[in-house]
């Protein structure tokens, strides 16, 4: 006994004396909720519990896993597993009490410690203790997503009792480390040890979540039953959510086939991402007789930085010169006006409509004609001539060919608006459309000319920035860095990112970023939207106040008095 008190006293001795119990642990700057908070500003804590909700899943999928990197994971599978600690939506990245209901960090972020809440438990009423931690710990670091390998490498554990535990971290570690760590799902070690967890499986593993996994069909759907004990139901983060008793995905690989469920009411939710079906697609029955809302929800985060990515692995795309003309000769404008209705704003940033984005000069603007004479002219220079109304290298006499691959036949017409600015300079691009299993296949093993695909921003970019654009993730396969960039500038201030203390710091770091990316013309831009297109039948309701991130669907719920 007296040898186990005597190690609690090291233990503890040794978390820095700066160390402080946090109620919240925010990326930057002070969390907006303290214990005193009853809910989420944006929740309902009112809201009825009951009902269904049905959504539309894409495609299909092969795993309920969704911590392993093999196969495709169901939707919804985020609702079945809890993690240390829960992100929120109305801050840029701070993170609350969740199975950790305290939290030890010094100011230097050197360590974490985490307490674990008593009343945790798996759904079949098992305590989580720090046992479960440490073996979620352990799998993922040797099997789990690469970020999760990357960052959990990082951490030394230390087992204090059941319910403590602490991670010491390297010297490589940032500030995001902490945040990265107490993001970990705890996954059950009396579950998962009898199990090969690094396949794909269709067998409901055991959750601790706010919904449990009734049944899954591969191609069909899966559905969600709300686990009515649900031990953290009423703390902070989950107040006002979870309040469907059944959420359903059902999946369709078209989808034009969703949109005809939807409009028939076999489904509750619809977001639209197309403006040009927005305007010109919703006029069915159900909407006109006001069972169906037709919403705009404006959101503060940054969309999806989507665009035509270049894949400088390969000719003539390493020629910066290439990139460049090729971007002068997309007509965002006319695209933007026949296709959209004008309703999109074209990307000018990685990190558009936000304060981490790059300084933008003020330039007289260029009519088309003029940005078609100056990438002609940056063609010549890199040797790509025209040659019998053909754009021909001068060396080889070989022409300027390549395709392009896209996911989604809707995004067909976006690429033939370029294909065809693109042809009449003299370049042959085609356009090959492939299913999503196949587009993933392509895409983990870059095996593409050039794709129409995004990179997802934050308003709290971190260590996935190195994982975009490094050297070391360009050779990588299932890494992000699709564009194959690899330039030792771009990779120290990828590496600055996480390092910042203030948000004063944060943007301007991620400026100087946005700044060389953008130099680099590794894409041709598209578009953002600074709302959310939803359109949904009455018999569900939100929350009035949208929170910093757009629509959160955890806090919707069945109306009582369904309308008739």
């Amino acid at each position: 006994m007296l040898r186990f008190v005597l190690f609690l006293l090291i233990i503890f001795i040794s978390v820095p004396a700066k160390a402080e119990e946090l109620y919240g642990l925010a990326m930057v700057g002070t969390p907006k909720y303290d214990a005193a908070s009853e809910h989420l500003s944006y929740a309902n804590p009112d809201a009825p519990k009951g009902g269904i909700l049905k959504q539309a899943g894409s495609g299909t999928f092969d795993t309920v896993n969704p911590y392993s990197i093999k196969g495709r994971a169901a939707q919804g599978l985020n609702l079945v597993t809890d993690r240390l600690m829960q992100r929120v939506w109305d801050e840029p990245f701070t993170m609350y009490p969740m199975i950790a209901e305290k939290v030890i960090v010094p100011n230097d972020r050197s360590s974490i410690m985490f307490t674990l809440d008593k009343r945790a438990q798996f759904h079949d009423g098992t305590p989580i203790t720090t046992d479960d931690v440490l073996f979620s710990y352990e799998t993922l670091k040797e099997s789990g997503r690469p970020n999760m390998r990357r960052i959990y490498k990082m951490a030394t554990p230390t087992v204090i009792d059941t319910q403590t535990i602490k991670f010491d971290l390297s010297e490589d570690r940032d500030r995001e480390t902490v945040m990265i760590m107490s993001m970990m799902p705890v996954l059950s070690k009396a579950y998962w040890s009898e199990k090969e967890f690094d396949k794909t499986t269709l067998e409901a593993p055991l959750g601790s979540g706010p919904y449990k996994i009734k049944s899954a069909e591969p191609g069909k759907r899966i559905v969600l039953e709300r686990v009515a004990d649900y031990w953290a139901k009423d703390i902070l983060v989950n107040k006002g959510h979870h309040n469907f008793d059944t959420i359903i995905y059902d999946y369709y690989r078209d989808d034009t086939v969703a949109f005809e469920s939807f409009k028939k009411g076999d489904l509750d939710i619809r977001r639209e991402w197309d403006a040009g079906n927005w305007n010109n697609m919703y006029d069915f029955p159900a909407l006109s007789d006001g069972k169906v809302i037709k919403a705009e929800m404006t959101h503060g985060r940054p969309d999806k930085v989507r665009g035509f990515i270049f894949n400088t692995r390969r000719e003539p795309f390493s020629d910066i010169r290439v990139r460049k003309a090729l971007n002068q000769f997309f007509d965002f404008d006319w695209m933007n006006k026949n296709l959209f209705y004008g309703q999109y704003n074209r990307i000018n940033s990685y990190y558009h409509g936000t304060d981490l984005a790059r300084k933008i000069p003020e330039t007289e603007p260029k009519t088309m004609r003029q940005k078609m004479r100056d990438g002609n002219k940056l063609l010549n220079e890199a040797g790509w001539i025209i040659k019998d109304g053909k754009r021909i290298n001068e060396k080889t006499g070989e022409p300027m060919r390549f395709q392009i691959l896209l996911d989604n036949p809707s995004d067909e017409k976006i690429a033939l608006s370029l294909t065809r600015s693109l042809k009449k300079m003299g370049i042959e691009a085609g356009v090959r459309v492939l299913d999503s299993a196949a587009y993933r296949g392509r895409l983990n093993d870059y095996d593409f000319d050039m794709i129409l695909y995004y990179w997802r921003s934050t308003l709290s970019p971190g260590t996935e920035q190195y994982l975009y654009w490094s050297c070391e993730a360009k050779d990588q396969p299932s890494r992000w860095n699709y564009a194959g960039i690899c330039d030792p500038e771009i990779d120290a201030l990828a590496k600055n990112i996480p390092t910042a203390k203030t948000r004063v710091e944060l943007a301007a770091n991620t400026q100087k970023l946005d700044k060389k990316l953008w130099d680099g013309s590794y894409m041709i831009p598209l578009y953002h939207n600074p709302t959310d297109f939803v359109a949904y039948w009455t018999h569900v309701a939100h929350p009035q106040e949208t929170p910093l991130y757009g629509m959160v669907v955890e806090t919707w719920w069945a109306r009582e008095d369904k309308p008739d």
